[in-house]
């Protein structure tokens, strides 16, 4: 963005207007809102940079119940934005990645959510895939049957931490 003279924080600002308009049209009494920012799941690259800079904003700014943020690699940096996130909000941490089918180890999956719940409580965590399994028709990164293994990895998981 700053190589194109673009200001992060002017686009940021009007990212947030328009998507709470949206919001605003589609609330209800028994409606969740949630906003995921996605960082890339069409191709195996990805977006890179942290969630710091956005962070208070977002969290505070955004009119939703959820953030979806994709946390299954180094590139978007630790848990220390979950400071920022408000009582009666959640994080979905999308620690299970779609971009391969390597099964990730439970363990692992927990020492991170506990690493997360240094900054928030842990009951405004929640775990997912950090995007879905099929971004385009072109890129099949994994086998349905691989698909399933890790969503049941993923349910098991989140049985240990929250069940």
């Amino acid at each position: 963005m700053k190589n194109a003279d673009d200001d992060p924080e002017a686009l940021l600002s009007r990212d947030i207007e328009v998507e709470n308009a949206c919001y605003a049209a589609s609330k209800g009494a028994d409606v969740v809102l949630g906003s995921h920012l996605c960082r890339g799941s069409r191709t195996a690259s990805r977006g890179s940079g942290d969630y710091e800079w956005l962070a208070e904003r977002l969290f505070g700014e955004l009119e939703v119940d959820r953030f979806l943020l994709e946390y299954d690699s180094d590139a978007v940096g630790g848990f220390e934005p979950l400071r920022f996130l408000p009582k009666g909000k959640t994080v979905v941490l999308g620690l299970v990645t779609s971009k391969e089918a390597a099964l990730e180890d439970r363990d692992d999956l927990i020492r991170k959510i506990e690493q997360a719940a240094k900054f928030c409580s842990i009951e405004q965590l929640a775990l997912s895939p950090q995007c879905g399994f099929g971004g385009s028709a072109d890129n099949h990164f994994m086998t349905v049957e691989e698909q399933w293994t890790k969503l049941e990895n993923m349910v098991e998981t989140a049985r240990r931490v929250w069940g």
